[in-house]
């Protein structure tokens, strides 16, 4: 019998993927400073292997690799091994992923960097096999390259390190300049080239959802009436709806798609897509009326808050591709499968819609997809669903990373606010507030720093930006459901300390870690919004937001800042910064502010609420202000509604525009004569 193997030093963190490795032969360290002094010590080269616990590619490079004694023996003589999870560490992740785009042209995970004790990458690439093969080169010879390099060439690993490091730095800084308005116009027009007017998304095969652009979209269309710009939306939304990336069984959408249809997707299932996907969805829902996108928001918000939800309120991260080391297995099905739950004949008519057949579409099995059927959507369906949906929960499930980041909780209190505001749906405000208040219990430190991650009971990193942003927009669209100001305070005070511990008093704009954060080889500021928006582009669109809530014109100077520290980067590829975008539109939009000054539980005031949110405005400004002592507190936040009162002691609204207010009505169909001239009535 095979003694088991003792556990290396990442059996003691918190991480479900360092953790995952910490039974490999491989002697890792976790990040820190234990790991560089020792490599400083015995002069050894550093190896970074960077990845996260549902990631698949992770996990074959570790079956191959990490898990083989041979590779283990080379490296733990040679090397100080180091495990980093990208989610926990995304400050760490950034630097070393711009050091591979900068040395090979591409990027990915699993990432594999070698490096200096003092931390400057000479060597990356994604994942090498242990063994080359097919051209691709294997690690084994690999390491054994590096470290005859390392004994007899230090003087050239130095001047490669030196370079990469030099060209990190002049990353970061960036060049000023100024956004014209037509950059909108440009960014969209890279869409429209690019846009597959078949199956929609952008560009060919794979296909990401990146709902940003989208969203962007939809508010072009919006401010310019270009119907072109609604056609890409909702065509690459009902394909995302009818394709196997979105799961039909189960619900919520997987990663991306490896085909241009939409057919077959990574398996994987990020919190962040599915909050994004569902807040654009649900906008989608609000600017058309149309009751398909308000279906696959309330599957995903069903999925979220059934799967991915933690007792104590907070969401997981993710779920893995595999299950029983197979990619897919948990979501796909046979036509004997399906008969033996369903039955011969509601089973035959349910694989003819759903693409269930003998021959499969993915490795001899079938995902289930309505890409030729059409979207069919009735109570045959839905039970035929619900019982297939109890069969598979038999199965064995996909591992589950139960870490709650903070960031990525944003973006899902963000999409659970809007759905609550839009659907009317008091479950879905109640989670959003449960996250919350999760949030500002477990994970801000005794100074009141925020932190990133929370797991097993255990907070811990100081934050980074994306997580002040985020909670900040998240916070922001939970004040304008509920109208409760503690979270338009919490928001502000949040914002003051992201501007105060992020902010680049030289060129402008927000770097990624704090100046109270792990000094690394270089403090680096992200503009490019890849699958999720960049904290400097939703830190613009809520400095802006913030300012005209509060009229703090400060704030929307620093809105100007940030995005003239970051011209030239968005200039040369537009809709590569698509959020941004999105945040200058709003700056170039005049100001729309709606107050309403009434009982929030009064019936006037809901009538007058309902009318303002039939309308789809999506920079518009509402504000309630209740009155009484509430109303007080709201003013010492917001001064200029202080005059506004109501009018024969009925609920009121007040409408301005550009710096100029309507005259108060508390008449329905006169809000709505001044409304239907500003918005698209759904």
């Amino acid at each position: 019998m095979t003694k088991p193997r003792d556990p290396n030093r990442l059996i003691h963190e918190k991480s479900p993927y360092l953790l995952q490795h910490a039974h490999n032969p491989v002697d890792w360290y976790p990040w820190g400073d234990e790991a560089f002094t020792r490599a400083m010590t015995e002069d050894k080269p550093v190896f970074l292997s960077i990845g996260y616990s549902t990631c698949h590619w992770c996990h074959v490079m570790a079956h191959e690799s990490f898990e083989d004694e041979e590779v283990a023996r080379l490296l733990n003589r040679h090397f100080v091994s180091i495990k980093v999870d990208r989610e926990e560490r995304p400050d760490i992740d950034q630097i070393y992923m711009n050091a591979c785009h900068a040395m090979t042209g591409q990027g990915g995970w699993p990432l594999t960097v070698v490096m200096t004790p003092d931390k400057r990458p000479f060597f990356a690439g994604t994942y090498f096999p242990k063994e080359s093969r097919w051209g691709r080169s294997g690690l084994m010879d690999i390491l054994q390259q590096l470290v005859k390099a390392w004994e007899k060439d230090r003087g050239h690993i130095n001047s490669v390190g030196n370079r990469v490091t030099q060209i990190l730095q002049t990353q970061s800084k960036g060049t000023p300049g100024k956004l014209e308005e037509s950059i909108l116009e440009e960014a969209f027009n890279g869409f429209y080239v690019s846009f597959d007017d078949k199956y929609g998304g952008f560009g060919t095969a794979p296909k990401f959802p990146t709902p940003h652009n989208l969203l962007f979209l939809l508010r072009y269309w919006h401010k310019t009436g270009n119907a072109k710009a609604l056609t890409m939306v909702e065509k690459t939304l009902k394909s995302m709806a009818k394709g196997g990336i979105f799961d039909h069984i189960g619900f919520g959408f997987h990663r991306y798609s490896t085909d241009e249809k939409w057919l077959a997707p990574h398996f994987e299932k990020m919190l962040y897509d599915n909050a994004l996907l569902a807040y654009v969805f649900t906008e989608a829902y609000e600017a058309t009326g149309k009751a398909l996108y308000k279906d696959i928001a309330g599957k995903i918000f069903t999925y979220i808050l059934r799967d991915m939800t933690s007792p104590e309120g907070g969401f997981y991260s993710a779920k893995d591709a595999d299950s029983e080391g197979v990619e897919g297995k948990f979501y796909v099905w046979t036509p004997e499968e399906v008969v033996e739950v369903l039955g011969d004949r509601n089973g035959q008519w349910f694989c003819n819609i759903f693409d269930i057949s003998l021959k499969g579409n993915f490795e001899g099995k079938s995902i289930p997809n309505m890409i030729d059927s059409g979207i069919v959507e009735n109570d045959k369906v839905n039970r035929c669903r619900e019982k297939l949906f109890s069969v598979r929960e038999k199965r064995i499930h996909p591992h589950k990373d139960d870490k709650i980041l903070t960031s990525w909780n944003g973006l899902m209190i963000a999409a659970l606010a809007k759905g609550a505001r839009a659907f009317k749906d008091d479950n879905l405000c109640r989670a959003s507030e449960k996250a919350v208040d999760f949030i500002f219990s477990k994970l801000v430190n005794k100074e009141g720093r925020l932190l990133a991650r929370y797991r097993d009971g255990h907070a811990a990193f100081l934050a980074y930006l994306d997580d002040y942003a985020f909670l900040v927009w998240g916070l922001l669209e939970l004040y304008e459901t509920t109208f409760n100001a503690r979270y338009l305070k919490q928001a502000l005070e949040l914002n003051q300390d992201m501007l105060n511990l992020f902010w680049d008093d030289e060129r402008g704009g927000l770097f990624f870690n704090g100046k109270d954060s792990e000094e690394l080889i270089i403090r680096s500021k992200e503009i490019y919004d890849g699958a999720i928006p960049s904290g400097n582009s939703v830190a613009a669109f809520n400095l802006i937001k913030l300012s005209r809530i509060i009229g703090d014109i400060k704030l929307n100077a620093r809105a100007e800042q940030l995005f003239s520290a970051f011209a030239e980067s968005v200039s040369s590829h537009p809709s590569a910064h698509a959020f941004l975008l999105t945040a200058l539109s709003f700056a170039f939009e005049v100001s729309k502010e709606i107050v309403i000054v009434g009982n929030v539980d009064g019936n006037d005031t809901k009538a007058i609420m309902d009318k303002v949110r039939s309308y789809y405005m999506p920079n518009a400004i509402t504000i309630l202000n209740p009155g009484g002592k509430q109303g007080e507190e709201l003013q010492k936040l917001i001064p200029f509604i202080g005059e506004m009162r109501p009018v024969d002691k009925k609920a009121t609204a007040y409408v301005c525009q550009n710096y100029a207010c309507q005259a108060p009505t508390t008449d329905i169909s006169d809000l709505e004569e001044i409304l239907k001239t500003r918005a698209c009535y759904i």
